[in-house]
C-alpha cells in the first residue's frame, strides 16, 4: 500500500512541468518498495504489481514532459522556428475583393510569394526588394578580382532588406537571414558558391540592433537558360522556416 501510495503522488508530480523534481524522487522510491513488497511471503501481490507498473509508466511520463518542457525553453530562446509571410501592401490592397481581405501567399517553392512580400520571424524580417537578371557585367564592373561567370551561366542580383525585431542587448548581424537561389530543377545555389563581390553588397556583418534596418545586393551564380524560371528561399533567422519568393 504504502508503494502504491507513493507511486500515485510520484506519477501525479512527474505530469506538472513546475514539480517534476518531486515525481523523480518519489518514483524511484515506489519502484524499489514494489520490488520490495513482491518478495514477502504471505502477503497480496496485487497492490505491489500495480504500484511497479504505475512508478515505470510515471518515470516514462515525467521524461517525456521534462524533454517537451527543454524543447519549448530551447526553442522559444532561441527566438522559435514560426515564420509569416505578407504579400506587399499594394498588391495585396488591389487584389482583394470589396469587403473581403486578401488570401494569404502560400509561400512554397509551387507557389511563390510575390516581388516585395514581407517574410519575417519573431527576430527578422526581410523584404526582397528587386531581383536583376543577366548582371554579369555589374558584377565584373564592382571588382576587378571577381570571377566571370562560367560558360551558359550568369549572375543575378538580389536586393533585399533585413531589419532586426529582436530585443537582443548585443544586437544581431544579418548574417542570420539566408536569401539563396533554387533552380527550376531544384538545386539550391547560394552566394558563397561564386563568391564575389557585388555592386552595392548588403553589409551582412554590421550589428544590428532592434528596429535596425540594412539593404543591399548579393549576387548569386544561376543558369542562363532558366534564370528567371527558380525561386528564391528566404529564412529570417537561423532556425527560422524558408519562404519562397518568386523572381519575377
Amino acid at each position: 500500500m504504502v508503494a502504491l501510495i507513493t507511486a500515485i503522488v510520484g506519477f501525479i508530480f512527474a505530469c506538472i512541468p513546475g514539480a517534476l523534481i518531486i515525481g523523480w524522487v518519489l518514483l524511484p522510491i515506489a519502484f524499489i518498495l514494489a520490488i520490495v513488497s513482491l518478495f514477502l511471503k504471505d502477503k497480496s501481490k496485487g497492490m505491489g504489481i500495480a504500484a511497479l507498473i504505475l512508478s515505470i509508466v510515471g518515470t516514462i511520463v515525467g521524461f517525456v514532459v521534462f524533454f517537451s518542457v527543454v524543447t519549448s525553453s530551447v526553442d522559444e530562446a532561441l527566438g522559435g522556428r514560426d515564420t509569416t509571410v505578407a504579400a506587399p501592401a499594394v498588391e495585396a490592397a488591389g487584389n482583394a475583393p470589396a469587403g473581403e481581405k486578401p488570401a494569404a501567399q502560400a509561400g512554397t517553392r509551387e507557389n511563390p510569394s510575390p516581388i516585395g512580400s514581407v517574410v519575417e520571424s519573431k527576430d527578422w524580417r526581410v523584404v526582397v526588394n528587386s531581383v536583376t537578371f543577366a548582371a554579369s557585367d555589374a558584377v565584373a564592373a564592382a571588382n576587378q578580382f571577381n570571377d566571370a561567370p562560367d560558360a551558359g551561366s550568369e549572375y543575378i542580383l538580389v536586393n533585399y532588406s533585413a531589419t532586426y525585431l529582436g530585443d537582443d542587448a548585443n544586437g544581431q548581424t544579418p548574417a542570420f537571414v539566408s536569401v539563396d537561389y533554387v533552380t527550376s530543377d531544384g538545386k539550391t545555389v547560394d552566394r558563397f558558391d561564386h563568391s564575389v563581390v557585388a555592386p552595392d553588397a548588403i553589409d551582412s556583418m554590421n550589428t544590428l540592433y532592434k528596429g535596425g534596418s540594412v539593404s543591399g545586393n548579393i549576387a548569386i551564380h544561376v543558369p542562363s537558360a532558366s534564370a528567371d524560371q527558380g525561386v528564391l528561399a528566404v529564412r529570417p533567422g537561423m532556425i527560422a522556416d524558408k519562404v519562397f519568393v518568386a523572381v519575377k
